[in-house]
């Protein structure tokens, strides 16, 4: 039997998934804990626990004596991956969410790939090397789930190599994100291809000690993966000559920037 939090989870992605469809609009409130408790099926303590975590992240406000509200999409708590995934689905902002993780990580993930290369130890080097050997190994069975791992451990540890606390905090969210992210497009082969050989390029700079060439292989890998989180996220219609003719694209930037 679930206990009462796994249901309360359960019932505050269900509100949260109505907001985002736009059942329940801005400033609307949303119906009493009784009329949640009778369309749900669960009790109103569960119900309560659930408006409670839709509110710890900003969809929602309690006007006590009034009842809940649906806040502006704009006090959304952005960071958060139940919210994210959701809002990337169905929302109206679902198109330029998936942009604007790439952006950030460009932000974060570029300097830390330079500072990286200058701070890691070589134990930092065994265990990126450990992390590409077991992405090549998920690949070739393949097993996106063991992939998906391998990638999002392999920059953590580039991370951690950074030695910057204050950077690893702010890369925490971002990364429970990507984890999410990193499922859909890692299911296919050719993602899979691509992260092996970026991350066998942002590996050999940091070996190396050269932080601008493991900022630009950071910054060439977060480009392939703006390619294939266009094709296979947002428009997963696209056809597989435009997918070939994004690749080659990114490719010829790849070499572009390298020259």
């Amino acid at each position: 039997m679930k206990s009462r939090p796994s249901l309360a989870d359960g019932l505050a992605d269900k509100i949260i998934n109505d907001i985002v469809v736009g059942r329940y609009a801005a400033n609307v409130p949303l119906p009493s804990e009784t009329e949640l408790a009778e369309q749900s099926g669960f009790s109103r303590l569960t119900v309560r626990e659930a408006i409670k975590t839709v509110a710890a992240k900003g969809v929602v406000r309690v006007e006590h004596g009034r009842g809940t509200f649906v806040n502006a999409p704009s006090l959304w708590s952005t960071l958060d991956p139940v919210l994210f995934v959701a809002r990337s689905a169905h929302g109206s902002d679902r198109l330029a969410l998936p942009r604007q993780l790439i952006e950030a990580r460009r932000v974060v993930e570029v300097a830390v790939a330079e500072m990286a290369a200058e701070r890691r130890t070589d134990s930092d080097l065994d265990f990126l090397e450990e992390n590409l050997g077991q992405m090549r190994a998920a690949a070739a069975v393949p097993n996106v789930v063991s992939f998906v791992d391998a990638d999002m451990a392999f920059h953590q540890c580039i991370v951690d190599a950074a030695r910057n606390s204050m950077i690893a905090s702010l890369f925490d969210p971002i990364s429970q994100i990507l984890r999410l992210t990193r499922h859909q497009t890692s299911s296919h082969a050719p993602v899979r291809e691509n992260a092996i050989k970026d991350h066998a390029r942002i590996l050999d700079a940091v070996r190396r000690g050269t932080p601008t060439k493991a900022g630009r292989a950071m910054r060439e890998h977060l480009n392939q993966t703006e390619v294939d989180m266009d094709h296979y996220v947002i428009n997963p219609s696209d056809s597989l000559t435009d997918i070939k003719a994004a690749d080659f694209r990114a490719d010829k930037t790849r070499k572009r920037t390298a020259s």
